[in-house]
């Protein structure tokens, strides 16, 4: 649920879950954690809540402390075995611990109005395109928004772009995800976010 109002002049989010997808790797870039605690403190500063995966490094990590550090509240979903591996952040709000993989992912999009894509390797990108799916599909129904932090994404937005063109997705489902540059546009999307079509399976099938 999102609740809006305006002082200011500003935009105000209430009542927000954000579910973020993000790397754990630590050896990354620094821009990219840099990009990723800077979510971590508008969300938070916006009181938007957040769900994640539970890492306590790289990108997570960063999120996470970020959020906490402005009183945020975060709450991470992590498999059992992950946890006996002791990968999970010791600090959050809450962390929900899951049977495997698969209950993960349902657990983070049950409890998130919107989407947020950070950086990350084959897992982040596997939670991206099951959002996009899922919303293609009518049973996800907030915004998807890819934060393409110093053009990480750039091959993977063209590729979507080849499956536009080749018609394997229509040009509406363009609209199911918007392009970030910056965690402040990430902000404005969630903040203008008009939704999308009303009965998306109107158009899955091609």
């Amino acid at each position: 649920m999102v609740v809006q109002c305006i002082c200011n002049g500003l935009f105000l989010l209430f009542l927000m879950t954000v579910c973020v997808f993000a790397s754990s790797s630590s050896k990354v870039n620094s821009v990219y954690g840099d990009a990723a605690a800077r979510l971590g403190s508008l969300l938070a500063a916006a009181s938007i809540s957040i769900v994640y995966g539970g890492g306590g490094i790289g990108l997570m990590g960063k999120l996470a402390d970020a959020a906490l550090e402005q009183g945020g509240r975060v709450t991470g979903v992590i498999p059992l075995f992950m946890k006996d591996e002791g990968w999970g952040h010791h600090g959050i709000t809450e962390m929900i611990v899951t049977a495997d993989m698969g209950e993960r992912k349902k657990r983070m999009f049950a409890l998130a109005d919107a989407v947020v894509a950070l950086p990350g390797g084959i897992g982040t990108l596997e939670e991206l395109t099951e959002a996009i799916t899922l919303k293609q599909l009518g049973l996800f129904k907030g915004p998807i928004i890819i934060l393409n932090t110093a053009d990480y994404y750039k091959s993977f937005i063209e590729f979507l772009e080849h499956m536009i063109s080749g018609n394997f997705l229509r040009g509406e489902h363009k609209g199911i995800w918007e392009i970030a540059s910056t965690p402040e546009e990430v902000m404005l999307f969630l903040s203008q976010n008009k939704g999308w079509i009303d009965n998306p399976r109107s158009i899955a099938k091609i």
